[in-house]
């Protein structure tokens, strides 16, 4: 039986009215979300890009890298004085929503194009330590592991040294055993390759 011309009109409204109160709806999570971020900007850049060149890029990271870093800081398991201070008072929703909006903005390119033969220096260093098994073919990251395309060439350099001298906290050791064969050059190359990604 086919309803009434002003019944389906009746149900058209009621049907834009839902989907009208979902976009507010969004909207005011995206402006807490954003509002929750703000102490972030001072270091991470507006909406995650980092402009400072040893502090990380936010935007486009997993959101469960960003969280379990968050939940890491807290904790007190990986050490910044920064860092521990403002994940102290965090709750796990806190924590969650900044993993949310970090993730959901886009990343960009924190370095400069390559010429040809550095480009494709940095690629067979990729190949060869096989950074793709982890963090992804287009080495944006997965899961817990984060992404490494566009990230500042200064911050990835000081991450892997770190993790090469063992100082730098590695929730399973992953990343502590496959810094070990780098050298201090292929460690330059791979940083200043990898901030020059997509």
């Amino acid at each position: 039986m086919r309803g009434s011309p002003r019944s389906l009109v009746a149900a058209a409204l009621l049907a834009c009215g839902g989907a009208l109160s979902l976009d507010v709806a969004a909207q005011v999570a995206t402006d807490a979300q954003r509002q929750k971020a703000e102490p972030c900007t001072a270091c991470h850049g507006a909406e995650g890009r980092s402009a400072l060149a040893d502090m990380p890029s936010l935007a486009g990271q997993p959101k469960q890298f960003i969280t379990t870093q968050l939940v890491m800081f807290r904790e007190g398991n990986r050490k910044n004085a920064v860092m521990n201070a403002l994940a102290a008072p965090l709750t796990n929703a806190d924590i969650n929503e900044l993993g949310g909006w970090f993730a959901a903005q886009s990343a960009a390119v924190a370095g400069t194009p390559l010429s040809a033969d550095a480009a494709a220096a940095g690629k067979g260093l990729v190949e060869k330590f096989a950074c793709v098994t982890c963090h992804g073919a287009e080495l944006h990251g997965q899961q817990h592991i984060p992404r490494l395309a566009g990230q500042r060439a200064d911050y990835l350099k000081a991450q892997l040294l770190g993790f090469k001298a063992q100082t730098r906290f590695d929730m399973d050791g992953n990343m502590t055993s496959a810094a070990q064969p780098l050298t201090a050059a292929e460690i330059e190359a791979l940083a200043t390759y990898l901030s020059s990604l997509r």
